[in-house]
């Protein structure tokens, strides 16, 4: 027996669904009904068990870690409080230092989950609450392993899209990207060099690279490589976390790199510090309180391999594939900073 139905605000039965973006997101349980709106869930589905293959293929363990934390991850002022009992407590920006402790024990591991920035941002490409693709592995050489590692994993991810998603893909005339079998690299100061010089644009000197800065790297990864995609690598120290390893032959500079999809950072990466001594001498520059990471340092107390890894922002390559208004588009609930709701 069929439940008896109101009339909707808008025509779900029209090929396009023409509602601005806080209508959409504000009769959520309603516009997800609608193909075009289910697509882009058909792919994210894609994605999340693509990624959850490549990163079983390439030997690593899947590890889910706590997202009420001791202490703020990341640093800096972006976290989330609350109270837990009679303590105070952070939402995890990221399992980053779980996962580098439990490189220790398994070599290779990833972890699908959330993150949240506390970040007062209104823009199309940020929310609070983001779904995080993360993965650390040990023994490398350098950051370029991690680099490797993470071409494998984005071009399985649009193989799989390409199989499992071309009706979905058509409703938004979308097309796979342009993937070289090697990722071109360029480091932060040369490209920022080159956005001046070819686009007449200078990144803003408080800043490691600003947005725009961002859509002409991409724009010259396009022209130059005929790659969608572009590493930024050796972005400055005093721009990275304490745990990030400094390049030996510049000091103020990492060895650490970001991926640019069309323009916009979809994933962070770097080389880790792994030794104990030189850890805790980047937490002293850095003037973080060694107390609040006991547990984390008890693992490079007793040794730690080379390692590294990377964090990626996943609703982040289904709003760029399918060229979408938002980020707020790909993900089924989202969080900014006035919405709780649904």
């Amino acid at each position: 027996m069929e439940a008896p139905a109101e009339e909707l605000p808008f025509d779900l039965s029209k090929k396009t669904l023409k509602v601005e973006l806080n209508t959409l997101l504000d009769f959520r349980p309603l516009t997800i009904r609608h193909e075009t709106v289910r697509a882009i869930f058909n792919i994210y589905d894609t994605v999340l068990a693509a990624y959850g293959e490549i990163m079983r293929i390439e030997g690593f363990r899947e590890i889910k870690t706590p997202k009420i934390l001791g202490a703020a991850s990341e640093g800096g002022a972006n976290f989330f409080t609350l109270d837990y009992f009679d303590k105070k407590a952070f939402l995890a920006q990221s399992p980053q230092l779980y996962k580098q402790i439990c490189v220790g024990a398994f070599e290779r591991v990833f972890e699908v989950g959330p993150a949240f920035r506390a970040e007062r941002s209104f823009t199309t490409r940020h929310v609070n609450e983001y779904i995080s693709f993360d993965a650390e592995m040990g023994f490398i050489e350098s950051h370029e392993d991690i680099m490797r590692e993470l071409t494998k994993v984005i071009k399985h991810i649009f193989k799989m899209i390409g199989e499992k998603n071309k009706a979905d893909l058509a409703l938004y005339q979308a097309e796979l990207p342009q993937i070289p079998e090697i990722i071109p690299a360029v480091k932060l100061a040369d490209v920022k060099k080159i956005i001046k010089e070819r686009y007449g644009y200078e990144v803003p000197k408080d800043t490691d690279i600003d947005p725009q800065g961002e859509i002409y790297a991409g724009q010259y990864a396009k022209e130059k490589f005929g790659s969608d995609f572009i590493f930024l690598t050796h972005y400055p120290r005093s721009q990275r976390p304490f745990y990030t390893m400094p390049d030996g032959e510049n000091i103020e500079e990492t060895k650490s790199f970001d991926l640019l999809f069309k323009g916009i950072e979809i994933t962070t990466g770097s080389q880790r510090i792994h030794k104990y001594d030189e850890l805790l001498n980047s937490m002293k520059h850095f003037n973080v309180a060694t107390e609040a990471f006991a547990d984390y340092l008890l693992a490079f107390k007793y040794a730690m391999p080379p390692h590294g890894g990377w964090g990626m922002g996943s609703e982040r390559l289904v709003f760029k594939l399918l060229n979408l208004g938002s980020i707020k588009e790909a993900i089924l609930f989202p969080r900014d900073v006035k919405r709780l709701n649904p």
